[in-house]
């Protein structure tokens, strides 16, 4: 759980917190979509259902995404043919 913790706490690319917030749209937009106070279709209600689980799945594996600033290193060569 630490670890968990840890990466979320821990700095993210930029790309990856663009598409954090893409993912927070998309929830919202469907969220939005659920809670109408006005009657809508039920095509609307299962896409915005849809919605909201993408969003929230982009929004948890972006923000648990890593900057790592460590070159990985060097593999030893095959000079066996």
């Amino acid at each position: 759980m630490k670890s968990f913790m840890e990466r979320w706490a821990a700095p993210t690319p930029k790309f990856f917190k663009v598409i954090r917030n893409v993912g927070l749209v998309l929830g919202a937009v469907g969220t939005a979509l659920l809670t109408a106070p006005v009657s809508i279709p039920a095509v609307l209600v299962s896409i915005s259902g849809y919605l909201v689980t993408a969003g929230g799945v982009i929004t948890a594996v972006s923000q648990l995404t890593i900057l790592n600033d460590e070159s990985p290193a060097p593999q030893a060569a095959d000079d066996e043919k």
